[in-house]
């Protein structure tokens, strides 16, 4: 069952925008932002193959920011074979290409139930990229039948398989736990709960799309949004890099009267020491 897309508050938006605009003009927020952009160290734009997109999405999860580039390197031995070589490979074959990012038979067993869930698809007319496709509906649909794919591997999945400005901002389990506090937005217990975290935060960006493109040029980014495209993957970063750098420490310039104090880092009021 999918969630219902409920109209987010006013206090939602004020605070979901006034954070976003307090942490792009962080530093290092923009260093890590704009350095995964245009071309992300995670979903490669040169993977042509939505359906090795969709794999590397899956392949990332459990995967720490340190081995990024071990992880890249199985990717890209993942795409030199293709997706129909890798479907028909044994799972011993599989086993050692991704022996390097662990937990094979995890990996293995979301390949799998992938290539199972795509020919599905494809016989009933469902084309996960296409802009008419009910992304809802799509992402239930791969939580559900794709083993080890929570909500969080869903909409990344689409996200990759799409391109990155296609109108998702996946939500991972940090921003459940640690970054909706800080903005004061309620969620459900349970996945449901990255759902709805991000039907709030798209939403938001589609109600203050002018407002958001302004902080990027305000802020000078070096980065290419598409003209037609709300800054959906450019909100998606900034969160995301925020969550990193200042609330997995947390950090002691995290204010902790938030989500009250609409600065939340850099403020006059005592810090949260570490």
């Amino acid at each position: 069952m999918t969630i219902e897309r409920v109209k987010p508050k006013t206090i939602e938006v004020r605070r979901v925008h006034g954070l976003v605009a307090r942490a792009a003009g962080l530093p290092d927020v923009r260093a890590e932002v704009e350095a995964n952009h245009d071309e992300n160290r995670w979903w490669p734009t040169t993977i042509g193959d939505p359906r090795v997109r969709m794999l590397a999405a899956g392949w990332s999860s459990r995967v720490s920011y340190r081995m990024v580039d071990t992880y890249a390197g199985v990717i890209t031995s993942a795409e030199a074979r293709g997706f129909d070589d890798l479907v028909t490979s044994t799972d011993a074959e599989l086993a050692s290409l991704v022996r390097p990012i662990g937990l094979p038979q995890t990996r293995i067993g979301y390949m799998r139930s992938l290539a199972e869930l795509l020919q599905r698809w494809e016989k009933e007319g469902v084309d996960p990229t296409a802009e008419s496709a009910d992304l809802d509906a799509l992402i239930l649909d791969f939580a559900t039948r794709v083993r080890g794919a929570s909500y969080k591997v869903a909409q990344c999945a689409l996200l990759t398989a799409r391109g990155y400005h296609c109108g998702i901002i996946p939500v991972d389990s940090g921003m459940v736990t640690k970054l909706a506090p800080v903005l004061g937005i309620t969620l459900p217990s349970g996945a449901m709960a990255h759902e709805r975290m991000r039907h709030v935060l798209e939403a938001v960006v589609h109600a203050r799309s002018a407002e958001f493109r302004a902080l990027v040029t305000d802020n000078e980014y070096q980065v290419t949004i598409p003209e037609e495209a709300e800054p959906t993957w450019w909100v998606h970063l900034v969160l995301i890099y925020f969550k990193r750098l200042y609330l997995n420490g947390p950090s002691p310039q995290l204010c902790r009267r938030r989500p009250v104090c609409t600065k939340v880092v850099g403020c006059a009021h005592p810090t949260r020491t570490v």
